[in-house]
């Protein structure tokens, strides 16, 4: 009873919260009890809380592998505007002086955040040996495995690291992974099954409606006419940063509404401008690439557009997840038209290397400065000769992803064109069954939209504060060239 009454009290004390959300509290005294964890919880849900907990619980040090810098960035800012001083990110973003530094204090942190290859330095792998570590965390644990929605080679390494750190207490997490994914984690972690604690939640999220728009050459028309009527803040999500950046203006030039674009071409001071206007409610709608969202404190986000097709069901969840946090409707709208589906096939022949390419490298390794695409080539080819993987196994390895890669966008363009339940779709591709269905399920149950729109009164105002706006540039426009 003593260590039920410690957590609600740290979980007060540290995050002002005084009940966990479903599975948080199960995850914490499964690592209490000193048991390994797979944990997959909902999008939204606070599995941060998890492991932020459970390391004030144990004391020493925690280490948390994340795959992104913009992630890693949002988790050490808000565990420091929580009071959090302790807490360094080490990432390929640091000046080479200061990661010294944080290297030779690293037994001064509580959390430390990582990528899996900065983990795979030598001088870190090396500094995190003399350390106390409490607990080893891997965040957003479907990277391990090669049927996961990224392959990242150092994910797939982890095992041998945590063995290196004498396997330390380890929560693995994530919040979309299929039974096959799942297993592949525990393998790759090297992690006993019989003895490993699996808190599995549904992926389901009973408050998010799901629809689908498709459109005939009228796509941007659809969406400004879903705009005006909905409530917001809301995302839009693309597969382009140009399109980003061009809807974003589209929207500031068409309506009242503040939007910005997001993505990965942005100066970082840029982005976290963004990011914290968002947050604070100052900008109506964000129009994104999938690097943003991972770690947006924001719970009260009304809608998730997306104006590509997602490439997977599980980026998909993911992306409409961030909608509706605070368990209030909320709605997820897909826009689709005919041949949106085309930008993923050419993303997917670009993203990994081809059988010609592997056998250049394998026939001679220097030639690796010569492939021509991107780093990610190159870092995933190096990966295969340095652990010496046999060339008919990586051919093997390549050809599957790239079928799993094919199954996904296959499987998203059929829930468009469903007119079954999408909900029950989505959980099936999951191997879950939908136990009840909410009142707002999805278009093909019928949805009504009444339910997230603006009063029309709000709506009017809004076009009349526009219309006067706009009426006055244009008197301000004429004046000046009358002058």
């Amino acid at each position: 009873m003593k260590e039920k009454t410690d957590i609600y009290q740290l979980l007060a004390d540290k995050f002002g919260f005084h009940s966990f959300r479903e599975g948080q509290e199960e995850a914490i005294t499964a690592a209490l009890s000193r048991q390994h964890s797979l944990v997959m919880l909902p999008t939204g849900t606070g599995k941060s809380i998890c492991y932020q907990l459970t390391g004030y619980a144990l004391g020493g040090t925690t280490v948390i592998i994340s795959p992104l810098i913009s992630l890693m960035q949002d988790q050490v800012e808000q565990l420091k505007m929580n009071g959090e001083k302790r807490v360094v990110a080490l990432n390929s973003m640091l000046p080479s002086r200061y990661k010294r530094q944080v290297l030779n204090q690293l037994h001064q942190f509580k959390f430390i955040y990582l990528s899996p290859e900065m983990l795979h330095q030598p001088t870190v792998l090396e500094a995190l040996k003399k350390i106390q570590l409490s607990l080893f965390v891997v965040d957003e644990a479907h990277c391990i495995s090669q049927w996961g929605m990224d392959f990242r080679p150092e994910y797939s390494t982890l095992g041998a690291v945590r063995k290196v750190l004498g396997n330390p207490l380890t929560m693995a997490l994530t919040a979309t992974a299929t039974p096959r994914v799942r297993e592949e984690i525990l393998t790759s972690l090297k992690l006993d099954r019989s003895t490993t604690q699996q808190v599995l939640y549904s992926v389901n999220r009973p408050n998010i409606a799901f629809g689908t728009i498709l459109c005939e050459n009228n796509k941007n028309e659809l969406i400004i006419e879903q705009l005006q009527k909905l409530q917001k803040p809301g995302i839009i999500y693309f597969s382009s940063k140009k399109k980003a950046d061009e809807i974003a203006g589209m929207i500031r030039a068409k309506t009242a509404l503040s939007a910005e674009s997001y993505h990965s071409s942005l100066e970082t001071e840029d982005k976290i401008k963004i990011q914290n206007q968002f947050i604070q409610d100052q900008i109506d709608i964000i129009c994104a690439t999938s690097a943003f969202g991972m770690g947006i404190n924001k719970n009260n986000i009304r809608f998730v557009f997306h104006y590509h097709l997602p490439a997977s069901p599980e980026a998909y969840l993911q992306e409409v997840g961030r909608a509706g946090r605070d368990g209030d409707p909320s709605i997820a709208l897909l826009f689709y038209e005919r041949g949106d589906h085309f930008i993923h096939q050419r993303f997917q022949e670009e993203a990994l290397p081809s059988d010609e390419v592997i056998e250049m490298v394998y026939r001679d390794p220097s030639k690796l400065d010569l492939v021509h695409k991107d780093d990610v080539h190159k870092q995933l080819l190096s990966y295969f000769i340095e652990t010496q993987q046999p060339i008919q196994e990586v051919k093997q390895k390549i050809a599957l992803q790239r079928q799993i890669k094919e199954n996904q966008l296959y499987f998203m363009l059929h829930y468009i064109q469903t007119a079954d339940c999408k909900r029950e779709m989505l959980l099936h591709y999951f191997e879950e069954t939908l136990q009840h269905k909410p009142e707002q399920c999805c278009i093909s149950c019928g949805i009504n939209f009444e339910k997230y729109e603006l009063p029309h009164e709000s709506r009017e105002h809004s076009h009349k504060e526009f219309k006067n706006e706009w009426e006055n540039s244009l008197n301000d426009l004429f004046l000046l060239k009358n002058l």
